[in-house]
């Protein structure tokens, strides 16, 4: 997995600012003695938080900046840095209402990484300007809040008195510049963006019943059924399918089995239903898959090799036939040794990319899974016979990773599942934005807060 930053650069001297930096390298003009100002650098990590919010605001009474009219008022918002210093990185600012103290800005959706990075406590600052065509904005003021703060909605919690601290400095009797209220929030799991394209999730199991596994009927096998506890399959199965399920509004879910000699005549297939059924391999819920992964077990022969084109092939042919966005199918591979088929799963995978599907390949036992993270494509983008694939869609977790020490598999199997889900929104969108396919419009806010509505705060 690349590691991610995010870079802020702040520049000193150059424009008025209403916070202190801290001092960096100076920029040399080329004259002496003159001062061209400083830049400072910084960089974040950035957290795993995918989520989304969207917000609205309005303001009662800002101070009027127009002479001949009313203000044209706009926010700027920034986070604030990490690094403990009085630093704050611009991460959203709304369009301008014009001609009026009275604004109410239009709902924006915002990464709740983009706000705060992930950590609800940190500040959010939040500037009021009245916009000026020559670029000279006037300042009314400010405040601060934090997302945690945000989170609680529309209330009197969320009214925020806009301050100009050099006019309160002035004016003895200076209460504030006007008031700025939440009017409207929403969070958003970024799985819900399959709600925004109203598109419907189709979700396939296939796993691995390859010999490398060992006998079932043995402890040391990886498809070994303890009576007290779920093997490593069962329990990776459980973990993403159990989130996954809540996006199939049936459901039914296909499950597949793949290097399982079949009875009666001991064929090989790397492609068959797991509850035996060819014309309609649908299980019911993830307790429907378990019960016929369990049967399976018992019926068929591990044996080989390891092909993981036949199964993505299956999907892909699923989803070649709905391209407009109504419909998006996930691949949940677990397997636990070396593939066999690499140059025809990689040639699946590219022809895949072009198609509403992604992948997730859960990796179990202590095999090298070296062969699944080339295909996870996050280095570098899957190829096959010189063509790059379109989309990355491909995500790789080797599952020994997420085995908690102290055998607490509750949060084991939620670490797993976040993981493995982290990717498939941002593969739907690519998917979405290379077919320009745009997501429904977000449905209109309440009317906005009032302090004095008593029906409404009570309502919230």
């Amino acid at each position: 997995m690349a590691a991610c930053v995010v870079v802020g650069v702040h520049t000193t001297d150059l424009i008025p600012s209403q916070s202190k930096w801290l001092p960096s390298c100076p920029l040399n003009s080329g004259i002496p003695g003159k001062k061209c100002g400083t830049i400072i650098l910084s960089a974040e990590e950035l957290g795993n938080c995918r989520d989304y919010t969207t917000m609205q605001f309005c303001a009662n009474k800002l101070d009027k900046k127009d002479f001949f009219g009313k203000s044209d008022p706009f926010m700027v918002f920034y986070r604030s840095n990490e690094d403990g210093t009085e630093c704050f990185t611009i991460c959203h600012k709304t369009e301008v209402v014009k001609s009026t103290l009275n604004p109410v800005w239009q709902p924006f959706s915002i990464p709740v990484r983009a706000l705060c990075n992930g950590d609800y406590d940190r500040t959010i600052k939040v500037e009021v300007y009245d916009w000026d065509r020559d670029g000279s904005h006037d300042f009314i003021g400010e405040f601060t809040s934090s997302y945690k703060e945000l989170c609680r909605g529309p209330s009197q919690l969320n009214v925020y008195e806009v301050v100009n601290a050099k006019k309160k400095l002035k004016k003895k009797r200076y209460v504030n510049s006007g008031t700025v209220i939440l009017s409207f929030l929403r969070e958003s799991k970024r799985l819900f963006l399959f709600a925004c394209f109203r598109t419907q999730i189709h979700f396939t199991v296939a796993i691995d019943f390859t010999a490398s596994n060992g006998n079932p009927s043995q402890s040391t096998s990886l498809h070994y059924m303890n009576p007290y506890q779920m093997n490593a399959y069962a329990m990776a199965l459980k973990a993403v399918g159990e989130i996954i399920q809540d996006y199939d509004s049936d459901k039914m879910f296909p499950a597949l089995g793949f290097g399982a000699k079949l009875p009666p005549d001991g064929r090989v297939s790397h492609e068959f239903p797991l509850n035996g059924n060819i014309e309609n391999p649908y299980c019911n819920g993830m307790e429907g898959i378990l019960d016929a992964y369990h049967q399976s077990l018992k019926t068929v022969q591990l044996y080989g090799p390891t092909n993981f084109s036949p199964v993505v092939n299956h999907v892909a042919r699923y989803a070649a036939a709905v391209q407009d966005g109504s419909q998006y199918f996930v691949l949940l591979i677990i397997t636990d040794g070396v593939i066999s088929d690499m140059a025809q799963t990689k040639e699946a995978i590219v022809n895949a990319a072009k198609l509403p599907m992604s992948i997730i390949i859960v990796g179990v036992g202590q095999a090298e899974f070296d062969a699944m993270v080339e295909l996870d494509g996050d280095d570098i983008r899957i190829s096959s016979r010189g063509k790059l694939a379109e989309r990355d869609i491909v995500q790789f977790v080797p599952f020994r990773d997420y085995m908690d020490r102290a055998g607490n598999h509750v949060l084991s199997m939620a670490r797993l599942a976040k993981d493995v889900l982290a990717e498939i929104p941002d593969q739907l969108i690519s998917y979405m934005k290379s077919r320009a396919i745009k997501p429904n419009p977000v449905p209109p806010p309440p009317p906005p807060y009032s302090p004095g509505d008593r029906s409404q705060s009570d309502a919230v």
